[in-house]
């Protein structure tokens, strides 16, 4: 095999990644089977959670690492996208991969990557088998006690579908991705059931019963028990578990967390008292995240999707009662589908909206986006930037000193935002966000 030599600088590895970006998303599990099997299987060296999901995926994931530290658990999470760092995506008891250590993992797949024995050109391991490939190495070599991995798309074809997890969740179905996963809900749970293993547990979260049907028949198939949040927990949310994530949904998530900690056996030590103690210590940023903000309540929102929409709805309609005003809403998002959901429920309850372009190639231009609000909204609508949303330290230029400030909709967006108000943060990696 010839030797390529090592990268001499994260630039370096940030661009031979973005050339692996470029080349597209790659569905099927065949290449991932063969890398990890090159690597010697790390992800068989620790447990497994699997858990898929229109949204809450991410919120569950965090909800149960805080859980397992609670119980004094190492954890591995990995997740995707990142808001500003790509670290972010891999992190083993809250700890983010370092740019150190994201060179030095490079440096070692490429070769493995770049062997024809295992790989043709046409068929060479993508972007986000990488950065799967990181996350089973780093939690390996950490030594984790359980890892906790959040499907990237889909399921079913996802590069993560080679664990043998211990339980898995599916947390919602909605229509999202619909290019790649299906157009009808159906479709879709089967995409999203595609993780679900002989045997193993799975966790359902609150989803439309169509969702849930076509999930049970492939989970009867497998031999896979169900676990139900709404059989568990009804309807009535005042019964689900607390957490400190705000709004119902968190809730809903919080109840999927608790039934996929209740699937572990006892010597995990997941007691009552301890998952109502990490709960209500999870941390996952930018969902419904209220801070004080340029002298103003500032809410980040990361609502992405038609059923993400559905409770920014709930979200803002408490908002507004809570404080008896309508709030300057910033917005931008991918794909003219997504606009849509999110600008129809954001006309319904803005004083202002002020429209904004994140910086992916599959961002809605202005013009897409105005002829997505609603023709009755008859508000102010503004072009902005987040540099000119956010000019300086402490300086937030939406609105007035009296206004409620609430930026919404696609991650990528809020990550940019998240990589002004927080320079500590760093240089944000837009680049290799999307994916």
């Amino acid at each position: 095999m010839e030797d390529i030599g090592l990268f001499t600088s994260y630039a370096a590895v940030q661009d031979y990644l973005f050339s692996l970006k470029a080349c597209g998303v790659k569905f099927g599990i065949d290449r991932m089977g063969v890398l990890v099997e090159a690597l010697d299987h790390p992800e068989r060296r620790y447990p497994v959670i699997h858990v898929a999901g229109t949204n809450g995926k991410g919120s569950v994931s965090a909800m149960l690492d805080a859980v397992l530290h609670a119980a004094g658990w190492r954890t591995g999470l990995y997740t995707s996208p990142h808001l500003v760092k790509l670290g972010e995506r891999v992190q083993v008891d809250r700890r983010l991969l370092t740019e150190q250590e994201i060179v030095a993992y490079t440096d070692e797949l490429r070769p493995v990557a770049g062997n024809p024995a295992l790989f043709s050109a046409a068929d060479h391991p993508s972007f986000f088998e990488f950065m799967t490939a990181m996350a089973f190495l780093q939690f390996a070599r950490r030594q984790v006690d359980v890892a906790l991995v959040e499907v990237g798309l889909g399921g079913r074809l996802d590069a993560t579908n080679v664990v043998q997890p211990e339980v898995a969740a599916i947390t919602s179905i909605g229509l999202d991705h619909c290019d790649m996963l299906g157009d009808r809900i159906e479709l879709i749970a089967e995409e999203k059931a595609g993780i679900i293993k002989p045997g193993c547990p799975v966790v359902l979260g609150r989803m439309p019963a169509v969702a849930e049907e076509v999930i049970r028949a492939i989970a009867a198939g497998r031999q896979a028990p169900v676990i139900s949040v709404r059989e568990e927990f009804g309807e009535e949310t005042d019964r689900y578990p607390r957490t400190n994530l705000e709004g119902d949904y968190q809730r809903w998530n919080a109840a999927t967390a608790t039934l996929i900690a209740r699937q572990l056996p006892a010597r995990w030590r997941l007691d009552g008292e301890t998952i109502a103690r990490g709960l209500m210590r999870a941390d996952w940023p930018g969902r419904w995240q209220r801070m004080t903000f340029g002298g103003r309540p500032l809410i980040l929102d990361a609502s992405h999707n038609p059923e993400g929409a559905q409770v920014l709805d709930a979200n803002l309609t408490r908002l507004v009662a809570e404080t008896g005003r309508k709030p300057v809403i910033m917005t931008g998002a991918l794909g003219e589908f997504r606009a849509r959901a999110l600008l129809e429920v954001i006309g319904r309850h803005a004083r202002e909206i002020h429209l904004a372009i994140p910086h992916q190639a599959r961002a809605c231009s202005f013009a897409e986006l105005e002829h997505c609000v609603p023709a009755g909204f008859g508000g102010r609508v503004a072009h902005t930037t987040v540099a000119d949303a956010f000019p300086g330290f402490a300086r937030c230029a939406l609105g007035g000193p009296d206004d409620i400030v609430v930026v919404t909709g696609s991650i990528y967006l809020i990550g940019e935002v998240f990589e002004r108000i927080e320079p500590g943060r760093g240089a944000g990696e837009g680049r290799l966000q999307d994916f």
